[in-house]
C-alpha cells in the first residue's frame, strides 16, 4: 500500500511571503508539526510560539487523507487550465512541518505533471530529492539539518534566535519578518532598522494579509 498523506487544507492563492511574493500557487498544508502540537495550552513553551496557522486535522477547504495519485489529481485541478502561462505550475507544500510528510513520490509526481515544486519547513528534517524551491524558517530549540536553500526566513526579534547564527549558511535571500503580536508596531520599526543596519537581510512583508486573500 502507498503512501497516504494528511491535508490540513489545498487551495489556490498568491504566494504572501519571500523572494516569490505574489506569485501564484497551488498550496498543499499537511497536518501535523514538530514544532506545536497545536494546542493554545502549550503553544508557549513550543518552538514556535508565534504559529498564527492552524494545522490541526483534515477539516480545512479540500482536506482529508490522500492517497497519492488522489492528491496529485486534486493540486493539478486547482491551477487555472487552458491560461497563458509562461513559467511552470506550481505547488507550494507548508504546513506545519510539511517535511513529516512530503516524500519523493509525491515530488516526482507532481513534477511528472510539469509542476515546478517549492517547499516551507522550519529546517529540522532530511529534504527529499527534487524539489526546486526551499523556504526554511528556522525555529528555536529545533536543530538545524537544511543548511542551504533558496530563502532563510527568520521571524524578528526573538531574543532566543538571533540573525547572526544564519548568515554564513548557503542562501540565495535572507528575510525577516516581523512578528504579528501585541508588540506588531514595535517589531516592525526593530525590524526595518534591523535591515538598514545589516543589508543581507531584507524584509518579508505577508502579502496574503495585507490582501485578505488565504
Amino acid at each position: 500500500m502507498g503512501s497516504v498523506y494528511s491535508v490540513k487544507e489545498v487551495f489556490y492563492s498568491l504566494q504572501g511571503e519571500g523572494a516569490r511574493s505574489g506569485r501564484p500557487a497551488v498550496f498543499c498544508r499537511f497536518s501535523g508539526c514538530n514544532a506545536w502540537s497545536g494546542r493554545e495550552l502549550d503553544k508557549a513553551d513550543s518552538a514556535c510560539p508565534f504559529c498564527d496557522t492552524d494545522f490541526v486535522g483534515v477539516d480545512g477547504q479540500n482536506g482529508g487523507k490522500y492517497e497519492l495519485d488522489n492528491l496529485v489529481n486534486l493540486l493539478i485541478s486547482l491551477w487555472p487550465q487552458d491560461k497563458i502561462c509562461k513559467s511552470k505550475p506550481y505547488v507550494v507544500f507548508t504546513g506545519g512541518e510539511p517535511l513529516l510528510q512530503l516524500n519523493e513520490e509525491l515530488i516526482y509526481a507532481m513534477k511528472e505533471n510539469d509542476f515546478e515544486v517549492a517547499v516551507e519547513t522550519n529546517g529540522s528534517l532530511p529534504l527529499p530529492k527534487g524539489i526546486d524551491w526551499v523556504c526554511v524558517s528556522p525555529k528555536k530549540g529545533l536543530k538545524q539539518v537544511i543548511l542551504s536553500g533558496h530563502e532563510l526566513k527568520l521571524l524578528f526579534p526573538q531574543k532566543d534566535l538571533q540573525p547572526e547564527k544564519f548568515v554564513d549558511l548557503e542562501f540565495q535571500y535572507f528575510y525577516l519578518q516581523a512578528i504579528d503580536d501585541k508588540n506588531k508596531s514595535s517589531n516592525i520599526n526593530k525590524t526595518v532598522t534591523y535591515c538598514l543596519e545589516n543589508p543581507l537581510w531584507s524584509y518579508s512583508f505577508q502579502l496574503h494579509k495585507l490582501l485578505n486573500i488565504d
